[in-house]
């Protein structure tokens, strides 16, 4: 199967109450031939309006972090656990987690088969790890998802825009290094891949707004 094919069977999921309190699924954004995947939580309401992964507040910090660890969105892969936005951006528990990624993010990262994947914030790392992994214990760790895929987590931008004072500086440092760690390994096991483009990604460019099927 394509991505192509997936994101139509994506478009038409009905499968679970999320999708009742959306516009309509997130998919993913980014090139299918990275060597790597960034995995988030779920769409906010900046992204299930514009039909792209982290594009709001959280995504903007997450494209100045690449940036400086030199890559860009255009040039990796970027997707969520979770395709719809949960009312009022609730957490996803473990149980609504694991139902909608085997139905979606399983079957993209099968056909993606990147090198390295970044779990960003503990919905991703419970799911691609294990439920007793702790965001503050474990990042930074390399581990293997069920999958086999490497995997390191990191904090979820959100959390960083949530912090101030030392507490920022130390977190912005610490996803730093994790971001650089994994473009190194990404880049061992794909010699060649270019990870960054000249200018960073205006995503607001390529996505327009999206409206309620029901209005």
């Amino acid at each position: 199967m394509s991505l192509d094919v997936l994101a139509q069977e994506l478009q038409a999921c009905q499968a679970c109450p999320f999708r009742q309190e959306a516009i309509a699924p997130v998919g993913w954004f980014g090139d299918p031939a990275s060597p790597i995947v960034f995995v988030g939580e779920g769409p906010g309401a900046v992204e299930d309006d514009f039909g792209c992964p982290l594009i709001g507040p959280s995504g903007q910090l997450l494209d100045k972090a690449l940036w400086a660890a030199k890559m860009t969105r255009d040039r990796v892969l970027t997707t969520n656990v979770i395709k719809c936005r949960p009312k009022n951006n609730r957490t996803p528990d473990i149980a609504e987690a694991a139902f909608c990624a085997k139905r979606w993010l399983d079957r993209e990262l099968a056909i993606i088969q990147p090198k390295v994947i970044v779990a960003l914030g503990g919905v991703a790392m419970h799911y691609l790890g294990n439920p007793d992994m702790r965001i503050t214990r474990d990042r930074g760790q390399w581990f293997r998802t069920e999958q086999g895929f490497d995997c390191i987590a990191t904090y979820h931008p959100a959390y960083l825009l949530r912090l101030t004072g030392h507490a920022l500086v130390t977190a912005k440092w610490d996803v730093f290094h994790d971001l650089e760690a994994a473009r190194e390994r990404a880049a061992m096991l794909a010699p060649g891949y270019e990870f960054m483009s000249p200018e960073k990604v205006d995503l607001f460019k390529i996505f327009k707004k999206r409206v309620h099927d029901y209005l």
